[in-house]
């Protein structure tokens, strides 16, 4: 059979000639030899791994040494029994699971097996076994439990992008996303558990007593019942449904109706979407409960932060409160009046400071009533008045015709952060909302599978949130340190740049020492 060749494609090209019908066909493909699965060839595994891999820019974006000095204390200095894994590549192996959203350490461990790419960045080589899949697992439970090792090793990566000067902590971006809890909502069961205490219940109380004082109220008392008819002490229990699987997750309501255990994580990030901080609660905990604590992680590590974008759910008194007196500029939606359809919204409802009462849209004014435990001043209106007025109708379906309307002692502080949101700047900042916080939550769930957990208890799901934003800042680091040009060069580049530098030296040696022989 005869052959040709062309030169165009290099590529081989066989005719074939079918005697009966007398026509040409040309075979545009070349078989391949299936014997070159059984060769054997010496090759570096440096060179099976593409150039162009994230984890080489991750690799020389970071020194992961630094480890060995977060896990110094954990590991017996005691040279007996069989010596365990080398702590980098111990952790190498997990930044491979959340860095590529893998969904078990099985899995994980099944793809380091196959991977070149991820053989060398831990440093196996071709034939070297792999650790067995529980190896993690156990070193946690033996040592990793109870420690802070896994925020020292957060901390230390965003350290790194902090003096690289990649974060901008102007404008903190603050939000929570739940994360599904492995618990079936099917298995759950009723619990009495205490109500958690506000961090600011202390000096609400002092405040109220302040306020009741000055307005030459009784304080309030302990019992369940007040002599000027304040509602009840709220009780220190509630009941709610606990998941018989995993009890420290929470219930949540996604929707109207859609209900399953989940952990809430309250983020925070910069303009650039590197994470600074977070906290870890139950997925029944409102978020505003949970915000508190994040601030002050945050503001410790940022003290030059000068505005805090929040979304609506953080738009409470207290909260406007912490920003404000922080000296920190709140940046906040524009939040809907929850009242009834038809009925006058509570703005329309104007306080008159001076004389400290209310006026109505009729130009009546409501008397201060009482201060409540919840810090509410209440303003109550003349039932007469009310009776025969025209715009009852609007204002109140009382069957004792009298309007209550309700002003919380640190309102001050919310119309301040009226105020900020009308400025163009902070309008400008809560609108990259959607462009920092909201996009580290789509990648967390969407590329570093953070939708869901598999692991059970408040403290295996912050060791797995925390890892996963670190990975996240560490890809992010490598990247920009790439795109920037402030990644060294790699190892072979320099290796073959040293040995060009000792040969021509040896040269140079050589040739004086012939020229003074």
């Amino acid at each position: 059979m005869p052959q040709l060749v062309d030169k165009r494609q290099e590529t081989p090209l066989k005719l074939w000639y079918n005697k009966t019908i007398r026509t040409e066909v040309f075979l545009m493909y070349v078989k391949k030899d299936r014997g070159q699965q059984k060769q054997i060839k010496f090759v570096s595994i440096e060179d099976l791994v593409p150039q162009d891999h994230i984890l080489r820019d991750i690799d020389r974006a970071i020194n992961f040494d630094f480890i060995y000095d977060e896990v110094k204390g954990l590991y017996s200095e005691i040279e007996w029994g069989k010596p365990g894994i080398d702590p980098v590549a111990l952790f190498k192996i997990v930044f491979i699971q959340y860095l590529f959203g893998i969904r078990s350490m099985r899995q994980t461990i099944r793809e380091i097996e196959v991977n070149m790419a991820y053989r060398w960045f831990i440093g196996y080589d071709i034939g070297e076994k792999i650790p067995h899949f529980s190896t993690f697992g156990k070193n946690y439970t033996r040592r990793f439990e109870g420690t802070d090792v896994f925020e020292r090793i957060f901390t230390h990566i965003l350290k790194e992008a902090v003096e690289c000067g990649f974060v901008d902590a102007s404008a903190v971006f603050i939000d929570g996303t739940h994360i599904k809890a492995s618990a079936n909502k099917k298995k759950s069961q009723p619990a009495e558990i205490k109500i958690q205490a506000r961090s600011y219940q202390k000096q609400l109380d002092e405040e109220i007593a302040k306020d009741r004082k000055l307005h030459g109220k009784k304080p309030l008392k302990n019992n369940d019942k007040n002599d000027d008819d304040q509602p009840p002490t709220p009780p220190a229990t509630k009941t709610i449904f606990q998941s018989k699987t995993d009890p420290e997750c929470g219930l949540f309501h996604k929707g109207e109706h859609e209900k399953q255990f989940a952990y809430v994580a309250n983020t925070a990030c910069d303009k650039h979407n590197f994470i600074l901080d977070f906290v870890l609660g139950a997925g029944n905990i409102h978020d505003s409960m949970m915000f508190s604590g994040l601030y002050k992680k945050v503001l410790k590590k940022f003290p030059e932060m000068q505005a805090a974008a929040v979304d609506a759910g953080y738009k409470t008194p207290a909260i406007m409160k912490q920003i404000i007196e922080s000296g920190k500029i709140p940046c906040v939606p524009y939040k809907r009046p929850m009242t009834k359809e038809g009925f006058f919204k509570k703005y329309e409802f104007v306080y008159d400071e001076y004389f400290d009462c209310v006026l109505c849209p009729n130009n009546q004014a409501l008397a201060y009533s009482t201060t409540n435990r919840e810090g509410y001043r209440e303003y109550k209106s003349n039932p007469k008045i009310c009776k025969n007025c025209s715009m009852r109708s609007k204002c109140t379906e009382s069957k004792s015709c009298q309007k209550n309307v309700t002003r919380h002692i640190w309102e001050p502080y919310m119309e301040l952060a009226e105020d900020y949101r009308h400025t163009p700047e902070y309008r400008d900042i809560y609108k990259l909302r959607s462009e920092t916080i909201e996009r580290v939550f789509a990648d967390a769930k969407e590329k570093h599978a953070m939708r869901y957990t598999q692991l059970r208890g408040l403290q295996k799901v912050k060791m797995q949130v925390t890892l996963t934003f670190a990975c996240m800042n560490l890809k992010k680091l490598a990247t920009w340190k790439r795109r920037k040009g402030m990644l060294p060069p790699p190892l072979r580049h320099f290796i073959c740049q040293i040995t060009y530098f000792v040969q021509l030296f040896s040269l140079i040696n050589q040739k004086g020492a012939l020229r003074f022989a």
